[in-house]
């Protein structure tokens, strides 16, 4: 096999200034808009109900008798006393069939490694249901915040938790790389706090906070549980949510509730890579649907693997080695190969298409250019084995896989997920935009009605300048929250601030954030 490595990605040139082509610019290329194309969210779904399509019919030997019952087997901690917040949630979910249907049928790929994940680990079956929380299990998730994924992490702290995240992949997406870091946090919150909902309001509202918090109350005489203490709104709804959830699953009938049967198997299956390798090229030998393979590998940013890794791939359980056996006989020429140049002082597109032999019109193509500007330093990319994905002969498939990752993934067009109480209100209040711009936007009408679950398209204007701006410190602030508000590490801020680890805010307090954090 012809392998790919990260040596085809070649670095030249350098400099510091912008410049401008010199020739007129080409027709523009037809672009679709997003809001006009199939929804995505339903593709991928749809696709992920198929799934187990090729599984043996035959369930294997299995104990417990199905995998939901093996998670809830392992609860520990959910409690719901009468009339407790925990208790109404427990009743919100149990009323709303549809919508638990659409959340479990995306959790269906992923529980069975997150629930041997919790066996492994010795942790309570509970935390299998913290995706629901956060995400919907949605692995697409992306919050206005700027967290993204089945379990919600913002850039810094996933990278702090060892999470990858490049110009092909952002493990953050990546279910199986996002559910190790989240139950290596989950643990350590435990270990330090002693108590799971402690470790929950932590694992929400910053672990310095809720530390504070229980040294307030014992410093003034009063119990330390996490309903005792001084939290955050947002966080003294979130622990209730999760209790009410695991009431949910232990007690079904109580709530009007039935929790599916499944097998107990995976319905999906790892394959390790020796290097990257293009996501189209293995839909076709492998005859897969591409929209499977983006369903199962949300981590990927376009049609190739990271080529510095991680290097694997999730592929449906029936069909693994059938991949094996394709990627085993991939080469690169049935591959689009990129390479990456740096633009330099001087260059232009035409002068770039020129010296690697290409042309202006697949430049703008392969670097998805809406005009003719560059900038000294930027990085485009080059088909290296001159396939791109238009002349490819598999050029629908490399459409299709655009088409669904041009709105699935975080651009400046933003899929709001409907929370329970939401009202387009609400939601234009949350974004800054106006009631009449969200029904224009989603082809709504002025008596249209939301649920729970339904994405509303948001058009986010850009992100915040790369110049330095100033925070001022709020009551309950730390570190640790002003980081993952903004979307830095808690090191930027002390660095940029000239603030030690042991450094104390106060209200009021004035700190400078760089770059283009959150606002």
């Amino acid at each position: 096999m012809g392998r790919l490595s990260a040596a085809m990605l070649i670095l030249l040139g350098s400099g510091c200034a912008m410049v401008e082509t010199e020739d007129a610019a080409p027709d523009p290329i037809p672009q679709k808009n997003p809001i006009d194309l199939p929804d995505p969210f339903s593709v991928v779904e749809e696709a992920t109900r198929h799934l187990g399509d090729e599984l043996d019919p035959d369930p294997q030997p299995a104990r417990p008798p199905h995998l939901w019952a093996r998670v809830v087997a392992r609860f520990e901690f959910a409690e719901c006393p009468a009339d407790s917040r925990a208790e109404q949630w427990a009743r919100w979910y149990g009323e709303r069939d549809e919508y638990m249907e659409r959340v479990l049928d995306r959790a269906r790929p992923w529980l069975y490694d997150i629930a041997g994940e919790l066996e492994r680990r010795q942790l309570p079956g509970e935390l299998a249901l913290l995706p629901i929380v956060e995400s919907a299990y949605d692995p697409f998730a992306y919050s206005h915040g700027r967290a993204a994924g089945t379990w919600q992490f913002v850039s810094a702290t996933a990278r702090e938790r060892g999470i990858e995240i490049n110009d092909f992949y952002d493990g953050r997406r990546d279910v199986w790389a996002a559910t190790r870091a989240a139950l290596n946090y989950l643990e350590y919150l435990h270990s330090r706090f002693g108590d799971w909902n402690l470790a929950l309001a932590a694992y929400n509202g910053g672990q310095g906070r809720v530390a504070r918090a229980i040294d307030r109350n014992r410093r003034a005489g009063r119990e330390t549980d996490w309903d005792e203490l001084r939290l955050p709104r947002e966080t003294l709804g979130y622990v209730p949510k999760l209790n009410g959830l695991g009431c949910l699953f232990a007690e079904p009938a109580r709530y009007g509730f039935q929790v599916p049967v499944w097998d107990n198997r995976p319905q999906i299956a790892r394959i390790e890579l020796d290097g990257p390798v293009d996501i189209v090229a293995v839909s076709v030998a492998a005859d897969i649907d591409i929209a499977e393979l983006v369903a199962i590998n949300p981590g990927l940013n376009g049609h190739l693997t990271p080529p510095g890794g991680p290097h694997h791939l999730m592929v449906p359980a029936g069909r693994a080695d059938r991949v094996r056996e394709a990627i085993a006989d991939l080469g690169a020429e049935d591959m689009i190969v990129w390479r990456e140049i740096r633009v330099r002082r001087g260059d232009t597109l035409s002068h770039l298409a020129r010296r690697h032999g290409t042309t202006v019109r697949e430049l703008r193509e392969a670097n998805n250019l809406r005009n003719d500007f560059l900038r000294v330093g930027q990085k485009l990319r080059l088909a290296d084995n001159g396939r791109t994905p238009q002349n490819s002969p598999h050029a629908e498939r490399y459409a299709q896989l655009e088409r669904l990752q041009q709105r699935l993934l975080p651009t400046k067009r933003f899929q709001h997920q409907v929370r329970p109480g939401e009202s387009l209100w609400v939601i234009a209040q949350r974004y800054g935009v106006s009631v009449d711009e969200l029904q224009r936007w989603n082809g709504l009408g002025s008596d249209s009605l939301i649920r729970p679950g339904d994405r509303i398209l948001v058009n986010m204007t850009q992100p915040g300048s790369s110049q330095s701006r100033e925070y001022t410190v709020r009551r309950g602030d730390s570190l640790w929250t002003i980081a993952r508000r903004h979307d830095v590490s808690v090191r930027e801020l002390m660095r940029w601030n000239g603030l030690n680890e042991g450094a104390i805010l106060r209200p009021g307090q004035t700190l400078t954030i760089r770059g283009d954090g959150n606002a």
